[in-house]
């Protein structure tokens, strides 16, 4: 399959924006993958969960078909896993997952 995976742990809106949103959203319209994961780690989560901003962009992301993921222990951690599901993301434990993708050599894009 074609599929990239992106690992999202900055809390860098310039960066979200002005990379990790562009190049994500543009993988899919462009068909450059067949098939686009974003997964939200450690501090991104924190931002996601506060930042209606970064939340709409989310919301655009999920809108142009990518499958968007997040980590639970840290969204728990942040007090912000009700928000994260309301917004349509797959919230779940994400150790297992990730360490599968790794083993099945898919791409990962860490941000």
């Amino acid at each position: 399959m074609n599929k990239i995976n992106i690992l999202w742990t900055t809390d860098n809106k310039d960066t979200v924006f002005n990379m990790l949103s562009m190049y994500a959203i543009n993988s899919k319209k462009r068909e450059w993958w067949q098939e686009v994961n974003v997964i939200i780690w450690g501090a991104s989560v924190k931002l996601v969960g506060n930042d209606t901003q970064i939340q709409t962009e989310v919301l655009e992301m999920l809108g142009q078909g990518l499958h968007v993921e997040a980590c639970k222990d840290c969204c728990d951690k942040f007090g912000v896993t009700s928000t994260l599901i309301k917004l349509g993301i797959d919230v779940r434990y994400m150790g297992e997952p990730l360490t599968e993708y790794l083993k099945n050599g898919e791409t990962i894009l860490t941000i």
